[in-house]
């Protein structure tokens, strides 16, 4: 009980650079990195290269600023929860360091700034698919982890959704080449995420979230999540080559970046336990940046 009555808009007075790092990590600086790389990754397969620096730079800015708003927004919400949770305990609200008022004034602040940032320097679409993409995070998935197994889901579509903006802001047409990149972000998150599950199932189920590595002990649902994920990725991830949006290296790579991906999700479905999870883990931390690296090439990788 002492524990939840710390989030409570009673944060302590930190000063300087420790308020300075509480604000940074309300914006969960990891996941923000890996947005913006897949915005540029979408930017540059669009354009077949380099797109305008000044056009990229300006969605880079935009799309931080939202993410940092989804993110205070995110922890706003979930601070009961996270308050419950051994991992997510000394984030700024459950710890006090951050009132309540204070990351609301910084979530919306930064996501508006993001939005008109994008619509002024960029283009309405892009700015119209951040604020879906802030909607679709904060207003669907972060109160479904309390109510469905199904939040995962809806999660993997607003994290796939950077690829959709930084494809239209160099690029007005979606077409097959971006919907194949978006599915690949997409996919990509039931590998990891399950293993993520699995790993901190007993503090999900003590914050009462109904990640699916919670409501099945077993764990039975979670391997196969992760098996059929890394399975349907393997296919979907050589159509780039396939669309001449990628050359015969990256066809090559990417299918066996796949197969490893697969091998740790089959081993982890069999085992079940903290080593193979974290296997996995690994290995998809491994494939999706060197795929989308190979992706950043084009058709420069094993062309000619």
């Amino acid at each position: 009980m002492s524990t939840i009555l710390a989030i409570a808009p009673t944060a302590s007075r930190a000063s300087g650079w420790v308020r300075v790092r509480d604000y940074v990590e309300l914006t969960k600086p990891r996941i923000a990195v890996l947005e913006l790389v897949t915005v540029a990754v979408a930017a540059f397969v669009a354009r077949w290269g380099a797109p305008d620096a000044y056009r990229l730079t300006a969605a880079l800015v935009g799309t931080a600023l939202v993410a940092a708003g989804a993110s205070a927004w995110n922890q706003w919400i979930e601070r009961r929860s996270d308050a419950l949770m051994a991992r997510t305990l000394n984030r700024p609200l459950p710890a006090g360091r951050l009132s309540t008022r204070e990351v609301l004034w910084f979530g919306s602040l930064a996501t508006i700034a993001g939005v008109a940032w994008l619509a002024a320097t960029v283009n309405a679409v892009t700015a119209v698919l951040a604020a879906a993409t802030w909607a679709t995070y904060v207003c669907v998935y972060t109160p479904l982890k309390s109510r469905s197994i199904h939040n995962t889901a809806v999660g993997a579509v607003a994290g796939a959704m950077p690829i959709l903006i930084g494809w239209t802001a160099v690029d007005g047409r979606l077409g097959l080449a971006a919907a194949t990149l978006f599915l690949i972000v997409f996919l990509w998150q039931f590998p990891h995420f399950m293993a993520i599950a699995w790993m901190y199932r007993a503090d999900y189920a003590q914050a009462g979230l109904r990640m699916l590595s919670a409501v099945d002990p077993s764990g039975r649902r979670v391997g196969l999540q992760a098996v059929l994920g890394a399975l349907v990725l393997l296919p979907v991830s050589l159509l780039p080559a396939v669309l001449h949006v990628a050359g015969g290296g990256y066809f090559a790579a990417a299918l066996m970046l796949g197969l490893g991906q697969l091998a740790c999700a089959a081993w982890f479905a069999r085992r079940l336990d903290e080593r193979s999870a974290r296997m996995l883990l690994r290995a998809s931390l491994v494939y999706l940046p060197l795929v989308l690296l190979l992706l950043t090439l084009g058709p420069l990788v094993g062309s000619g």
